[in-house]
């Protein structure tokens, strides 16, 4: 029986991990919330109290975890996978990580023994539990080859983008489209209420129309009744468009639409929205507007 390791037990992990076990594959799993790892134990898991004694006889590492700081300390740092790895250990980022540092650490990993590769997914909380994740995979095919019955656990759609890195690299191109268009609607609504026009029937219009987009008709609801804590913080959404003007600047690629909508995200971080959703630019344009995009009832 294949037996995997699954560190990150957070929004999208808990199910990830949960899904994987419920379809009988050996469990252990790691995470700082003893809380999320007790969910998992009594359901059958096995736990470990470091990533180091996690990676130990188990046949892969998934990794769910905020960023490429939180990676490299539970793979380098005291008490990480490196520590009692093996050679030929897999270890498979699920997160959304920084496309060129991807592409360096695996090069690093791969002097150490470790195949490190990308599998990052796109879909919000509840596609995590359902199982119908896309995943976005980078790195040998043979690899994938090993993994493709563990990631079938996770997602109805498993997608070989390329080498190492690339996986990353598609998820921050759906990125960059889905935080553009919510950077847009939060500019553009606000105009709507302004020159007359009930927030409740242009959202209607919107999201039976050619305007609508996932964006749209994911924070558009939520917005409507001041609901802020949908998803991905804000703070994270800016990671996505700082990454992709970094791989801009680095290969003379113009990303005008993109650039402007980062000066908005910061803007939006510079008034104290950082833990919000991304929804939460609207009151940008509200407050410059003297309007509220909402129900009457929740104005």
């Amino acid at each position: 029986m294949d037996r995997y390791g699954f560190v990150g037990l957070g929004q999208m992990g808990r199910w990830m991990a949960t899904n994987l076990l419920q379809a009988g594959f050996a469990l252990t799993v790691c995470d700082l919330d003893a809380g999320a790892v007790k969910r998992l134990t009594d359901m059958g898991a096995q736990s470990a109290p470091t990533p180091a004694e996690l990676s130990t006889g188990v046949d892969a590492v998934f990794l769910s975890l905020p960023n490429q700081e939180v990676v490299q300390e539970v793979v380098c740092g005291a008490g990480g996978i490196l520590e009692q790895t093996r050679s030929g250990t897999m270890v498979v980022d699920c997160g959304t990580t920084d496309y060129l540092w991807t592409i360096d650490f695996a090069e690093k990993m791969g002097a150490e023994g470790i195949d490190f590769v990308d599998a990052p997914v796109t879909g919000m909380e509840q596609r995590a539990r359902d199982a119908t994740l896309t995943i976005m995979f980078g790195g040998p095919g043979r690899l994938l080859e090993k993994i493709q019955p563990a990631l079938n656990t996770m997602g109805n759609r498993i997608v070989h983008m390329g080498d190492v890195g690339s996986g990353q690299l598609a998820k921050l191109v759906n990125q960059l489209l889905f935080n553009t268009h919510m950077a847009a609607l939060a500019e553009v609504l606000p105009m709507a209420v302004k020159l007359g026009l009930d927030p409740e029937r242009i959202a209607q219009v919107i999201n039976t129309g050619s305007g609508r987009s996932f964006a749209s008709e994911t924070f558009i609801p939520h917005i409507l009744e001041g609901r802020f804590t949908h998803g991905y913080s804000m703070g994270n959404a800016y990671k996505d468009m700082a990454g992709g003007l970094r791989i801009s600047a680095a290969n003379r690629i113009p990303l005008p639409v993109v650039q402007a909508a980062t000066a908005t995200y910061q803007r939006a971080l510079l008034s104290g929205c950082e833990n919000q959703d991304k929804g939460a630019m609207i009151k940008l344009f509200e407050g410059l507007l003297d309007v509220a995009f909402r129900k009457p009832t929740f104005k």
